[in-house]
C-alpha cells in the first residue's frame, strides 16, 4: 500500500498519474474519488482541500488499483448514466452506451410520425441487458405497453431492479430471442443483440473483453446471426403498421438491411447514421 495523502487534491492528483502510467483513462480517478466520498463533480471541486481520512483513502486506492487491471469502472461502482437516468450495472449485463441513446431519439421521433395513438402500443425489447432500452422508452413515453425479455436469468435481474427503482411498469420474460414474445403481436420491436464477429475478439480492449458477458457481445455467421433469425421470425409477429429499430455493428448496415428489405418487402428498410456518422441504426418501418 502506498503512503497515504493528507487532501482529497493530493489523492486525486496521484491516482490520476497512477492510472495513466497503466494506460487508463485519468478521469477515471475523478469519477472514483466522488464514488468513495458520495460527492458530485461540483461539490469535490469544492472541497478539494479537504482532508480525506485514511479509511477512506484505502478504500480509493482499492479501487484505482482494481480499476488498473482493467475492470471496468461502472463495474466497480455498479452504475452507468443512461438517458438522463442512473441504471444499475454488473458482470451479467453489458454497460449502456452512447451510442445506444440515438436508438431511442431515433424511435420516439419515427413513432410521433407512425403512430397516432400510443395508448396501447406494444413495445417489446429483445435482449434487454440491463434494462435500458425498454425502461428508457417506458419513462419517455408512459403510455406504452413495454414487455423485455432476455436469454440470460442474471441479465433480468438487473433489469428488473432498475424498472423497480426508476418507477417504470415492464413485462420481463426469460428465453432465446422472439420466443417469448411469440404470442402476441407487436407495434414496435426494438433490438441491440450480440453483433460482434468471434474473429473481432483479438482487438476489443481487455475491459470489455475479460469482463463484459461474452454472450452479449459475440455472435456466429461474422456477427449477424441474430439479425438473420429476427429478419426470419418477426414478419409474423408485427402489426400493421409497425417498427423495427436496431442496433447495429458500423459495418453490418447493407447486410442486416437486406435480410429485412427480404423479409418486409413493402417495408421502408433504413440505415441510420450515429452522431459520429458511422452507420449505427437500422429501421424498418412496416405499413
Amino acid at each position: 500500500m502506498i503512503p497515504m495523502s493528507k487532501y482529497i487534491y493530493e489523492a486525486l492528483s496521484r491516482a490520476s498519474s497512477f492510472l495513466s502510467g497503466h494506460g487508463r483513462e485519468e478521469p477515471v480517478a475523478r469519477m472514483l474519488l466522488q464514488h468513495v466520498l458520495n460527492k458530485t463533480h461540483v461539490q469535490l471541486l469544492m472541497d478539494m482541500r479537504e482532508e480525506i481520512s485514511a479509511e477512506q483513502f484505502e478504500r480509493y486506492w482499492s479501487l484505482i488499483e482494481e480499476h488498473s487491471t482493467g475492470k471496468p469502472v461502472q463495474y466497480i461502482i455498479g452504475s452507468e448514466e443512461f438517458y438522463g437516468r442512473t441504471f444499475k450495472v454488473n458482470e451479467h449485463v453489458l454497460i449502456p452506451r452512447p451510442e445506444t441513446e440515438e436508438l431511442i431519439v431515433e424511435t420516439t421521433s419515427r413513432m410521433k410520425r407512425m403512430f397516432t395513438d400510443h395508448s396501447q402500443l406494444n413495445l417489446a425489447d429483445i435482449g434487454t441487458g440491463s434494462g435500458a432500452i425498454a425502461v428508457t422508452m417506458k419513462s419517455e413515453v408512459p403510455a406504452l405497453l413495454v414487455t423485455a425479455t432476455d436469454i440470460s436469468f442474471k441479465a433480468l435481474e438487473v433489469a428488473q431492479l432498475n424498472a423497480t427503482e426508476l418507477g417504470a411498469q415492464i413485462t420481463f420474460k426469460q428465453g432465446d430471442l422472439t420466443a417469448p414474445i411469440s404470442n402476441e403481436k407487436w407495434d414496435i420491436v426494438l433490438s441491440n443483440p450480440p453483433y460482434i464477429s468471434h474473429d473481432e475478439a483479438p482487438t476489443l480492449s481487455d475491459t470489455v473483453l475479460n469482463y463484459e458477458p461474452h454472450n452479449a457481445l459475440f455472435a456466429d455467421d461474422e456477427g449477424l446471426h441474430l439479425y438473420k433469425r429476427l429478419a426470419e421470425e418477426l414478419p409474423a409477429l408485427m402489426n400493421r403498421p409497425a417498427l423495427i429499430g436496431l442496433e447495429i455493428g458500423y459495418t453490418q448496415g447493407p447486410a442486416v438491411q437486406s435480410y429485412f428489405q427480404k423479409s418486409f418487402p413493402t417495408a421502408q428498410v433504413t440505415i441510420v447514421k450515429d452522431i459520429n456518422g458511422k452507420e449505427r441504426m437500422i429501421f424498418c418501418e412496416i405499413t
